[in-house]
């Protein structure tokens, strides 16, 4: 699960680590970023690698309300080529959702104990993600992404039962190619 992360990385450092065509526009210090929130997120263009602003919820291109996506915060890698909700985007549009952190809470006795989770270096990472275009109903376009999670590793095991899905940067190129449609590997985290 995955429900609140941060970005505080400069634009500079963005483009450097995920060889963007341009740096993202709008970039502030963020440490609590919520759902349904913009979230940076970088996807393959005919260019190379673009950011961009997205809706954090993803709402099929299929859905009668925006309101779906409210639900729609995370996908699990286990299912995410069958799912409805998902298989059109795992097949066609996968990004990366650009993080340096992100929360999860454990709760003992009657109390949550919120933790912050980061890479040992404290690096900026990407999250694993899936996105898709919906067009309301005045015609505007909403361009929405979801979190992949999965199993948790042994360092996450104790704090919670799913965890997003980090891609290490020598797979940012696979998971952007919408030609590989090798799904069981693409599935793999």
């Amino acid at each position: 699960m995955c429900g609140r992360f941060t970005l505080h990385t400069s634009a500079g450092e963005l483009v450097r680590v995920f060889q963007l065509i341009k740096p993202p526009t709008n970039l502030a210090n963020r440490w609590n970023i919520a759902p349904t929130q913009q979230v940076l997120a970088v996807r393959q263009s005919s260019e190379g690698r673009e950011p961009v602003w997205m809706r954090w919820g993803l709402i099929p291109s299929w859905a009668k309300d925006a309101k779906i996506g409210n639900s729609l915060i995370n996908a699990r890698a286990e299912t995410i080529a069958e799912k409805p909700s998902f298989r059109t985007a795992f097949k066609r549009r996968r990004c990366l959702v650009v993080a340096d952190g992100f929360y999860e809470w454990s709760k003992f006795e009657k109390v949550k104990v919120p933790y912050m989770i980061t890479l040992k270096d404290r690096s900026t990472f990407a999250f694993a993600g899936l996105w898709e275009q919906w067009k309301d109903a005045t015609g505007d376009w909403i361009e929405s992404t979801t979190i992949v999670t999965t199993n948790p590793n042994s360092l996450m095991a104790s704090i919670h039962d799913r965890m997003p899905v980090i891609l290490p940067s020598e797979r940012y190129d696979e998971w952007l190619d919408v030609g590989n449609q090798d799904t069981e590997q693409l599935q793999t985290p």
